[in-house]
């Protein structure tokens, strides 16, 4: 009762598309993918690359004044004038200081990257350069007034020291507020819109490149959009294709006819086909809501059922001694096969096969188990198709983008730019616009106009 029997018709719910199918591949698209790979391998390297510049950067940074404060002391230390209270104060300063400098570097920048995109990060780069350009302007007049002159006032050589690391815990703040609290004000709107199903959705930013602002829509288009399913698209092109296959054209005037007579029994034929397509669409969408029903009503009945059945094992497992419980994986391996059939079947009806195997299934019945969770609470995903999140990493379709833009994808949102992302399946097309401009204005109402008189005529004579 413990292990679950292998179900010979679990295999049958793999889908298989014949014909043309969605995801057969080219030799076009095996080239794409061959360049694909090799654009991620120049990615790869350039993002290690910046990585490695902003590391050596931020060790010059955080080593320098400590540098300006240790060389006077190695090199004339005999010539220096004494360290005073107020000079030692300054080294507390200056310790405290990086301190604060060095939690907030790592704060902010030492994050685990999101993504890659296919061009620099400007506003990243410009504070790299900005803070090369203020750490060699200090190296450059600490060389030239204190390096050559042997400079003995040590304490106005610690003052400037102080002087450099409160210029970076500036440079710290400005990183903050462009990185950061820029993009947080709402000024755009986007209508992303998944070009093979039309499922759309509206976010909105603020003031974001091209670029960033694709990686805020694919994060969200992860968690929102439902997971594509290229079955329910292929069950709409069949019946296309069968109401094409049922035109037919007979020459009933002989092979010596023109066309003209074939190219109006073709026009009659696909008119009144035309007429009666709607009927057809009509009760086919009935037939398949009135089965989903039925599947789903049966699903529910074997799922409460089953988790009926575990509670009173879980009571029957209570008496026992506690090394003879059983443990959520067997139960929920026990339970299984008086719901697979009903799950089977629906997941067949509604074309959710492909995203559930019986592993998975297994592994959230035994969650639900550990957690005391209703059925309910279970069959919510099967019965709700949810965002791809919620499904294995190796059922997601997409996982390589390219990203299509007329703009530069370093510039600035716009009204009506448009940009799409593209992945193997499908793409995802982004309409931009600007949140329009708002003007209220007030209105003062006299409180002395809410104020009426009531005036009372007795009909009868006193």
């Amino acid at each position: 009762m413990a292990a679950v029997f292998q179900d010979d018709n679990w295999g049958e719910t793999t889908t298989a598309i014949t014909g043309t199918s969605e995801h057969s591949i080219s030799q076009e698209d095996i080239a794409r993918i061959s360049k694909d790979l090799e654009d991620s391998v120049g990615l790869d390297c350039k993002r290690y690359l910046g990585l490695t510049v902003a590391a050596v950067l931020g060790l010059l940074v955080f080593l320098t004044p400590i540098a300006f404060i240790l060389l006077p002391q190695i090199l004339w230390r005999d010539d220096l004038e004494p360290c005073g209270t107020v000079c030692e104060g300054l080294f507390i300063s200056v310790a405290f200081k990086l301190l604060i400098l060095l939690i907030g570097t790592w704060a902010l920048f030492f994050r685990q990257p999101k993504a890659d995109i296919p061009r620099v990060f400007v506003f990243r780069a410009l504070l790299l350069v900005l803070i090369f350009l203020f750490v060699f302007s200090y190296w450059l007049f600490y060389g030239v007034r204190i390096l050559d002159s042997k400079d003995t006032n040590y304490q106005g050589i610690v003052q400037y020291a102080v002087s450099l690391v409160d210029a970076l815990l500036f440079i710290h703040y400005l990183a903050i507020v462009l990185l950061e609290l820029r993009q947080l004000q709402p000024m755009f709107t986007v209508k992303v819109v998944r070009s093979t199903d039309g499922e759309s959705r509206y976010y909105s930013l603020g003031h974001l490149s091209i670029q960033r602002a694709a990686l805020v829509v694919l994060e969200n288009y992860y968690k929102d959009f439902t997971v594509y399913n290229p079955a329910l698209l292929t069950a709409s092109k069949s019946r296309a294709a069968k109401h094409m296959a049922g035109l037919k054209v007979y020459n009933v005037d002989g092979p010596g006819n023109n066309a003209s007579g074939q190219s109006r029994a073709m026009i009659a034929a696909a008119a009144r086909r035309r007429d009666s397509s709607h009927n057809e669409l009509y009760y086919e969408e009935a037939d398949h809501e009135r089965r989903v029903k039925k599947r789903r009503a049966r699903l529910v009945v074997a799922v409460e059922e089953a988790f009926t059945h575990i509670k009173r094992l879980q009571a029957e497992e209570q008496q026992k001694a506690p090394g003879e419980m059983m443990d959520p994986r067997e139960a929920a391996q026990a339970i299984f096969p008086s719901m697979a059939r009903a799950l089977q079947k629906y997941l067949r009806t509604t074309r959710q096969q492909q995203y559930h195997s019986m592993e998975s299934i297994l592994q959230h019945l035994s969650f639900c188990i550990t957690n005391n969770m209703t059925p309910k609470a279970f069959l919510e995903r099967y019965l709700n198709p949810g965002p791809t999140l919620q499904y294995d990493r190796d059922r997601w379709f997409s996982k390589q983008w390219t990203l299509v833009s007329e703009e530069a994808v370093t510039s600035g949102l716009q009204d009506g730019i448009v940009f799409v992302l593209k992945c193997l399946d499908f793409s995802l097309v982004v309409n931009v616009k600007k949140i329009p401009f708002i003007k209220l204005s007030e209105e003062f109402i006299d409180p002395k106009s809410h104020k009426f008189v009531l005036r009372l005529q007795s009909e009868t004579s006193v």
